[in-house]
């Protein structure tokens, strides 16, 4: 990876956000945008819509009369974390937890703690207690360090946080640990790919991209769902695929270092074939022994979301390390098996997720006959066992 791009992720995934509360994320990703003139827009649900300047332009775009799809790159900007709920005592704060987390090991565990104004300081998780069905922590209480919320102590509900590490993120080897890859890597390949997609300055023609950047996925898929709630794209009169970028728990055959994932589906349903054939080809030729191919089926994404909308989509992941903070590989930093632990992906995943990215921006891609060269070396193998039939 650049060294370019590696700082520009670092500083993403040095963001911190929880569901509802990405704004920060928001904020660097929007400065970017500004400071490279990427046009872009705010939805009614919060969502950032990159690639047009308003509704009206998005909707200008997908009228056009191209056969050319566009390509609708989706990824969120959330991460499972608390909101505060109310102060118990000066220093200590009932929270509520948003979205997965780990499920042992939790007493004593260090937290970080976030609002508006900025950082709010860090504390220890105490009185823990499950979510109904065991999956992630439900409530628990944050004992913070009195002399960090003196001597104007912020109202609970402003607060929010996750598990705190050694640092935001840092580098070990090709790998980066980090409290936050789940979906900050998503984002980060998105807007790579608009400035990479935008800063041809001189092109004649609008590149057919959207980059949606959503809000709330780790509780239900909800930026999503919002997002295609309002019509927007199922009104389109031109060809579209959307694109689900996610980092994805590990699994036989998702192996961190291997190579990004061209996800064949997801827990709730496989994805679009006839696209998935085109992305698969792609990725042979771009990524030739150094991508994935498989079912994701660990959870569902906004792929998902999508395909429930009726739009054809497609998905790439990059395999993750300790998913949702799990100690499920362990490594630095991890209080044991399925205690809190940093999330970690391996560089050379996410920058060939990048360059699929990009790599998907082809002109002419077959997206109308997709399984032409399959179709070729069946007919030939037809051809040559003619005669034995």
């Amino acid at each position: 990876m650049h060294q370019r791009h590696e700082a520009f992720l670092t500083a993403l995934l040095s963001q911190p956000t929880a569901p509802f509360r990405e704004i920060y994320v928001i904020k660097w990703v929007t400065e970017m945008l500004d400071q490279h003139a990427i046009p872009y827009f705010t939805d009614p649900i919060g969502n950032i819509v990159v690639g047009a300047k308003s509704q009206t332009d998005y909707q200008r775009l997908l009228r056009e009369q191209s056969e050319e799809p566009v390509r609708v790159f989706i990824a969120h900007m959330d991460h499972p974390g608390f909101h505060g709920v109310r102060w118990v005592q000066p220093n200590v704060l009932r929270i509520r937890w948003h979205g997965g987390s780990p499920t042992k090991l939790l007493r004593g565990s260090r937290v970080w703690l976030s609002n508006q104004a900025g950082w709010a300081g860090e504390g220890g998780l105490r009185n823990v207690t499950l979510h109904p069905k065991g999956y992630a922590i439900g409530t628990a209480e944050v004992h913070i360090k009195t002399t960090q919320i003196a001597p104007r102590r912020p109202g609970a509900a402003s607060l929010f946080g996750g598990f705190k590490f050694r640092k935001p993120v840092w580098k070990s080897g090709a790998k980066l640990y980090t409290q936050a890859a789940d979906d900050l890597i998503g984002v980060y390949c998105i807007v790579a790919t608009a400035l990479e997609v935008f800063a041809k300055r001189g092109q004649k023609k609008r590149p057919p991209f959207i980059g949606l950047l959503t809000r709330a996925e780790e509780v239900g898929l909800v930026g999503a769902v919002g997002h295609f709630e309002l019509g927007w794209l199922q009104a389109a009169r031109r060809p579209l695929v959307c694109v689900s970028l996610e980092a994805s728990r590990t699994l036989p055959g998702a192996v961190v270092g291997q190579g990004p994932i061209v996800r064949l589906g997801d827990r709730r349903t496989p994805f679009h074939a006839d696209y998935l054939q085109v992305l698969t080809e792609l990725a042979e030729q771009v990524l030739p022994q150094q991508h994935q191919r498989r079912i994701m089926d660990g959870g569902s994404c906004e792929g998902s979301a999508a395909m429930a909308y009726g739009l054809p989509t497609i998905a790439l992941a990059v395999p993750l390390g300790n998913y949702h903070n799990q100690g499920l590989e362990g490594g630095p930093d991890c209080r044991g098996p399925l205690g809190p632990a940093p999330e970690f992906v391996h560089l050379d995943d996410v920058e060939g997720q990048r360059k699929l990215c990009v790599a998907l921006m082809r002109e002419k891609l077959p997206w109308r006959d997709p399984w032409r060269k399959v179709k070729a070396r069946m007919k030939q193998n037809y051809r040559d066992y003619l005669n034995q039939l």
